[in-house]
């Protein structure tokens, strides 16, 4: 299976690979580089994605794609939490780079307000959760909108999750296998 690198230049996205850096839930550094690889596939479907958002003035900010399954492991390993982590042995649709992780920026190239963080593991970061501000359900609706339109499948726990239909047909890879050098 190729990978594909989805860089600024190419497909006019902002780069913020929070698992590259300490702002994320581990506070540490899971990945040795700040890359985001999808398969071919999504690739394709955030391109898509990409120009319905531009289509409505918006643009988009990934915070991860494709995890390479070692990362996964230390993932778990850290918060062992089925609710919003894949279990290693299941393969992460991320491991088989077949999901983003994304927000929505405006023109001014702010974020749009959802309500939580990102990897926010909490109630507050389901699709649908009352808990959260009029704008931050409105903006969710509107990502949820553009990415559906765009074929892709949501993860109803986190609002910033999207992945292919059937992400099981592809495998699961590791760092070595993928090439991506991110470990």
């Amino acid at each position: 299976m190729t990978l594909i690198e989805i860089t600024p230049e190419k497909y006019d996205v902002d780069l913020d690979i929070r698992y590259a850096s300490s702002n994320n839930f581990t506070a540490a550094p899971v990945y040795k580089r700040a890359v985001c690889f999808l398969n071919e596939e999504a690739a394709e479907k955030l391109e898509q994605a990409i120009q319905l958002a531009a289509a409505m003035g918006f643009r988009f900010r990934l915070y991860d794609g494709f995890r390479p399954t070692e990362a996964v492991q230390a993932l778990w390993d850290h918060t062992p939490d089925p609710l919003y982590l894949s279990h290693p042995s299941n393969g992460s649709p991320h491991s088989r780079g077949a999901a983003i992780d994304l927000t929505l920026l405006d023109t001014a190239g702010q974020e749009l307000e959802m309500g939580t963080e990102f990897d926010a593991m909490t109630d507050l970061s389901h699709h649908g959760a009352l808990g959260v501000s009029a704008q931050a359900q409105k903006n969710r609706a509107i990502l949820l909108g553009i990415m559906t339109a765009a074929d892709w499948d949501f993860y109803r726990n986190e609002w910033w999750h999207y992945q292919l239909f059937r992400p099981r047909r592809y495998p699961t890879l590791s760092d070595a296998a993928s090439g991506a050098e991110m470990m």
